[in-house]
This record gives structure tokens, sequence and C-alpha cells, in this order.
């Protein structure tokens, strides 16, 4: 499921360069194509620039951009970029059973009616789930429809992305929307759960955390909770009466006490969750299985065992990069396994631009 805004050719490479740009930290990754499967060449996980409440400058993004390609150390001249929530939209709309190209003509002229605003201003593609009964897709005049994803971002922001790759020296030839990214990646590295069950992807970012719930390999939901790794994080500060910076997951003993203060705080997300389920559970008429959890949080048990209590679903942490040979830098090589949670956009971004 690619919805890529900019596609400069989808011709086969054998080498993908993927950064996904968080509001925090930007991650980044380089794969090589090996036959029928991936080598994972390197990572890059660099702080992104912060201006309080004013705007990061271009030249500022520019700098950080040819940090992270330098820590990066990939010799490749293209990338792909994953935009974040907080930068684009996702919306789900029954349209007309037409070829894709078609369904492109309608948002851009009428995109209003089906996403309740203009799209002339924006840069977007959309992605068809294929009707599974026919004779229900039938609207009163008989016009099949179906159910379609539609992905947007504002064109002056894309294009200032891609001036600030130009300006690092690379070239943008993919971008791509971070709200599908995790199930790319889940798709390759638990293709068996993907293809078979009713899953929820949950992925905790800095200030955001995006709910994705699959059946059978189809998105079925997408949800933004203005809920995140900062939040829990002051939360935690002011309950432990510490700096931001200390009472940061990992820096600190995990103590009954962080414990239990960490769980009272996780309680509005596990809600959140726990009514996407539900809501999910009544339209499909079947429950949810699991729930995997990536993002940094992710690598914290306490998180994941706290909002398991709250949903009464099998939660766990996953590894997208499970699927992956390793060739990394010997340096990397033992931060893999703590990284790789935070890595699932990038990865996933990654194996949609072969």
């Amino acid at each position: 499921m690619g919805l890529p805004f900019i596609d400069n050719g989808r011709r086969k490479r054998d080498q993908v360069v993927a950064v996904d740009l968080g509001s925090r930290v930007t991650k980044a990754v380089h794969l090589q194509r090996v036959g029928g499967g991936f080598k994972f060449l390197g990572f890059a996980c660099v702080d992104a620039p912060l201006a309080g409440d004013k705007p990061v400058s271009k030249e500022a993004q520019t700098e950080h951009f040819k940090k992270v390609i330098e820590t990066l150390g990939a010799r490749t001249k293209q990338v792909s970029l994953s935009i974040g929530v907080s930068d684009s939209e996702l919306r789900f709309a029954e349209m007309p059973l037409v070829p894709v190209d078609e369904l492109r003509s309608v948002l851009r002229l009428s995109g209003k009616n089906y996403v309740q605003q203009e799209l002339k201003d924006c840069l977007f593609d959309c992605h068809m789930l294929p009707p599974k009964d026919p004779k229900k897709g039938e609207s009163a005049k008989g016009v099949l429809k179906t159910r379609v994803i539609i992905g947007f971002a504002r064109k002056e922001f894309v294009d200032q992305w891609i001036a600030v790759t130009r300006g690092a020296g690379v070239l943008a030839e993919d971008i791509t929307l971070g709200y599908i990214c995790p199930a790319n990646a889940f798709e390759m590295a638990m293709p068996e759960v993907f293809a078979k069950e009713v899953v929820a992807l949950v992925d905790i970012g800095y200030k955001n955390t995006t709910i994705s719930i699959l059946q059978t390999g189809q998105l079925m939901l997408s949800r933004v909770v203005a809920f995140g790794a900062q939040r829990l994080t002051a939360s935690l500060a002011e309950a432990m009466g510490v700096t931001p910076d200390e009472a940061e997951l990992g820096r600190q003993a995990m103590t009954p006490e962080i414990e239990s203060a960490a769980q009272a705080i996780l309680v509005p997300l596990g809600r959140e969750l726990r009514a996407s389920i539900d809501f999910i559970d009544h339209q499909l008429d079947k429950s949810v299985s699991q729930v995997f959890f990536s993002g940094g949080p992710a690598r914290n048990n306490t998180i994941v065992q706290a909002l398991q209590t709250e949903l009464m679903v099998p939660c766990q942490a996953w590894n997208p990069t499970s699927f992956l040979t390793l060739a990394l830098p010997a340096h990397q090589l033992g931060d893999i396994e703590t990284v790789a949670p935070q890595l699932a956009v990038a990865v996933g971004a990654a194996v949609t631009s072969f």
C-alpha cells in the first residue's frame, strides 16, 4: 500500500534509503535487495532541530538532513521520505469502482465531496480496497462503489522537503505517508498474522500515537491520538519531581512507584485504544486478536503490559527489522535490538519503495 505523493519512476532498485521525518527524532534506514530477501545495511537516529514555538528554518532542516545522511553513511543519492501524521491526512471514503487514475481525477475536481476539504493545494494519492460483496456495493442508481483510502498533504510542505533534500545533496525519489508504513513493515515481518488475523498496530511517537487496525491484510481503521512519549515523559517527571530528561523511560530504574505512575498516566491512551478496538469489533463482527506496539516507548515492557491490562487483549512489542538479514556496521549490531521498535515507519517506507 504505497500512496506515494511523489514517485519518480518506480524503477527497480537494489538499494533504498528511507527517512522517517519524526517530530523529535529523525530515523533513517539503508536496505539492499538480495535475491528474494533484504539486507539491513545501516540505520541512523538523529535528534530533530527544535525552534520552540517557531517553525524550524529551511536552512536548519537542510543541515539536519545532511547530518542524517552522513550518520547513515549510505552513498546512494536517492531517498524515500515518510511524512508524519502531524503534516498529512488519511481518510476513508466510499467512491465509484473505477480505475485508480479516474479516482484521482474525481478527487482533484471534487475532493471536498469525499474528504471534506479541497485538494487543489494538496498532493494526494489513493488506494482502492476491493469490495467484499459486489451486490452490497451497489448504490440506488446501480453504480458499484468501494472503500478507498485517500492520503494527502499540503503541496507547499512537500515542496519544502524536496528543496531540503536537494540542499542536502540527495533526491527525494518517493514521498509517502507515515500512517501506512508500519502496516507495510508488519506484512514483511509477520506475514502469517498479517494475512489471517484482525490485529491492531499501535505506533507511539513523540507527540502522537497512530492506531491502525488490519483485517486479513486490509487497513480497516486509522486513527491518531494526541498522546505520545512527550506527554508520557512530562507526566512522569511531574509525578516523580524530576526533570523530563531524568524521567525519560530507560534512564530510571523501574521501581514499583514509577510503574504505578506510568500505568495511571497511560489510562487515557488505553481508553482510546479500547474505543478503537470496540468500534472495529462492532463493525466487522470480529474481535481484534492481538495488539502490536512500535515506537520508542514500546521498548519498555512496563508500558506494553500496562496497556494490556487496560485493553484485556494480548499485547506485545514487535520488531520491524526481524525479516532483514543483518549486515550492519559492527558498532550498530549491539544496538539494533533496542532501537528496532523505533524503525517501523522507516522500514515500512523502504520496503514500499523497492
